[in-house]
């Protein structure tokens, strides 16, 4: 549903920034937010929610900037087996100093950053000198004793109390850090025990996107969060505490169901028997579902990101990242909602595009690939691999000249260009190909501009390839994939490899 819009952002700052505030003042003027998702640059929420802005959370902190303080979490275990952040394809711990830098421009300090289940991991131990050499205040957690069964060792000095206090005389303190399991909760809780040392009734509260609790359990917006946390096992329930507590039906999630009792028993052991929360729905400020103004719209998109995780996850069972099951696992929701391959109306252009590459005798190494592209308006460009240039490369020349109105037979890449890069390549580089990957076609593009007016009216299109709908019958390589990714498209590939060779 190209263009079309289903999520108000504005309306969903102005409820959401009110929830948090509210919850604020429930507390001695003092709340630890467990911030789930991503805080910046939230690309599922965005293909999830048509119109939904991918750093509208920043906007919502920068709203609260003035009363609020911001700890970064990060799981060492992450950083020791340099886990990846997908969207962006930067590991865990490079993506906490992209956050800090992300957050200044934005006019906001993070305070301090805190490496969970800390034990002298070299890798990490280098990643913390790196931050404190830098200027960034840096506190280590390690495993909590008596986690998650013993309730007295956990609140106790030998176990949160064995955790450093974070000082902040903010009455909000906003706790994020990268991906599932960084310890977020485990530092909001620590936090409380050290306030409540101090004679402070401090409080605790969760704020995660998905899944949307007052939305229906199969609802497709939630059956994309369980696609896009397959290979870690979420799924989504009926909250069993709230519908015991309120006789209301609402969605949470396993994770958040199976630790609550735990939570709750914490919690009261904290603060001497106060019963904050009957339910993890309860601990929530989400405010999304109320934000959604085209259900229909969110339906859609939200069944096309099912679609999407279902292609990504194939690729990287390919590539060693995820065992078969949670192939298996988004297969059996796909099937849930009634959608196969053929519903990504990209999906058939580029094999075909692929067939006509090979009837022309086009492709590099005799493997043909092919791609397709959705422009906004819905018109849908090819493009095949050859021995000049990959398919993502001739996809994204032929999307600018639709877009530009430039003749097909038009070359945007002189000759004298490509073949100074393919000099390069070859004979300087020792490059086995000539062929430009998408980011060495960007460039030579940028280089054609300066003396190619054609050039320069493609390249002001690019900005209008963002957010549009791209498939390839190729695993992409690793300049096709960050070009891809600069450029905003959302790429989805078949699990095939684009040469024989295992280095790429």
């Amino acid at each position: 549903m190209p263009g079309k819009i289903g999520f108000d952002n504005k309306l969903y700052i102005q409820q959401q920034a009110d929830e948090i505030l509210e919850r604020v003042g429930r507390f001695d003027n003092k709340l630890y937010l467990e911030f789930g998702g991503k805080i910046l640059f939230d690309y599922h929420a965005a293909r999830v929610l048509p119109g939904y802005d991918p750093n509208v959370k920043m906007h919502l902190i920068r709203e609260l900037k003035e009363r609020a303080d911001i700890v970064l979490c990060v799981y060492a275990g992450d950083i020791e087996r340099r886990k990846l952040r997908a969207d962006f394809g930067i590991t865990y711990d490079a993506d906490v100093m992209k956050l800090i830098d992300d957050l200044r421009e934005w006019g906001i300090a993070v305070h301090a950053v805190v490496i969970t289940r800390y034990e002298h991991q070299p890798a990490t131990t280098l990643f913390k000198n790196r931050l404190e050499r830098r200027g960034i205040e840096v506190f280590t957690h390690r495993f909590t004793k008596g986690y998650p069964t013993d309730i007295d060792s956990i609140v106790s000095d030998e176990g949160y109390g064995a955790n450093p206090y974070i000082p902040s005389d903010k009455p909000l303190v906003i706790v994020t850090g990268p991906g599932p399991g960084s310890g977020k909760l485990s530092t909001c809780l620590s936090q409380l025990y050290h306030e409540y040392r101090r004679g402070v009734r401090a409080g605790y509260a969760k704020f995660e996107t998905f899944p949307i609790w007052n939305l229906p359990l199969n609802h497709p917006a939630n059956i994309a969060y369980e696609a896009a946390t397959a290979d870690i096992r979420d799924f989504n329930l009926i909250d069993p505490f709230h519908l015991e507590a309120y006789g209301k039906t609402v969605v949470n999630y396993n994770r958040d169901v199976e630790v609550f009792p735990i939570v709750r028993r914490i919690l009261e052991k904290i603060t001497g028997g106060a019963d904050f929360y009957q339910s993890p729905t309860d601990m929530g400020v989400n405010r999304a579902g109320f934000a959604i103004v085209d259900d229909a719209v969110a339906r859609e998109a939200a069944r096309q990101e099912v679609l999407r995780r279902w292609f990504r996850y194939r690729c990287e069972y390919a590539m060693g990242m995820v065992e078969k099951e949670t192939v298996e696992r988004v297969q059996l929701l796909l099937e849930n909602i009634g959608m196969r391959s053929e519903d990504r109306p990209v999906v058939a252009p580029a094999w075909r595009a692929a067939r006509e590459g090979k009837e022309a005798g086009k492709g590099n190494e005799g493997i043909y690939c092919g791609a397709a592209l959705e422009l906004a308006d819905g018109t849908i460009v090819t493009g095949n691999n050859s021995p000049l240039m990959h398919a993502a490369s001739s996809l994204v020349l032929n999307a600018l000249k639709q877009l530009a109105g430039i003749p097909g037979k038009l070359k945007l890449l002189p000759s004298l260009i490509t073949n100074a890069v393919g000099s390069l390549k070859t004979e300087i580089l020792q490059e086995r190909s000539v062929s430009l990957d998408l980011e060495e076609t960007l460039i030579a593009l940028s280089i054609s501009a300066a003396t190619n007016p054609a050039a320069q009216m493609a390249m002001e299109k690019l900005q209008e390839l963002r957010n549009c709908e791209a498939h390839m019958t190729h695993i992409p390589t690793p300049g096709d994939e960050a070009g891809l990714r600069k450029l905003g498209v959302n790429m989805t590939s078949e699990p095939n490899f684009p040469t024989k060779n295992l280095f790429m």
